[in-house]
């Protein structure tokens, strides 16, 4: 997908805004869309990559990636084997998406990536689903505790 016409759209609106406030207010106003082209360009991906993200939570077995190449923007999308411990994530109430840093050993970013590559998803769908599954879980002790708990004393 080429972004260009998108942001020679938003340079000639800006242009047809402008041109009532004469020459100079003209000439300001195409130095301004020159000089934003670059962070409209970003915002632009930033909102394809949110919305590849959403499809993404919405969709059982299959995700949505944003790939660049040079200037352009590929949108992909991938199917995937449903596991049946892996849920949808639920959409929140008002469908908002946040974004998350999160920090992690280089050995565990490594594993991630190669899971991620293994099922053809991107890291943060697999990541989305990984902590879908977490959360999701009953409630009860961790894996590989028995659950149960012995209280007393003893006497030898």
């Amino acid at each position: 997908m080429d972004l260009t016409p998108y942001l020679e759209s938003l340079a000639a609106d800006l242009a047809a805004a402008a041109a009532p406030g004469g020459p100079e207010t003209a000439r300001a106003a195409e130095m301004l869309s020159q000089s934003l082209a670059a962070s409209a360009r970003l915002a632009m991906l930033e909102a394809l990559s949110d919305a590849a993200a959403e499809i993404t939570t919405r969709l059982p077995d299959s995700s949505v990636e944003v790939r660049l190449r040079g200037r352009e923007a590929d949108l992909v999308v991938s199917t995937t084997a449903a596991e049946p411990e892996a849920a949808p994530v639920p959409p929140a109430a008002d469908g908002d998406l946040t974004r998350l840093t999160l920090r992690m050993p280089e050995s565990l970013k490594a594993h991630v990536e190669q899971s991620a590559a293994a099922e053809s998803i991107s890291v943060n769908a697999w990541l989305v689903r990984a902590v879908t599954a977490a959360v999701q879980r009953p409630a009860g002790p961790p894996p590989g505790r028995g659950g149960k708990r012995i209280t007393g004393f003893a006497q030898a």
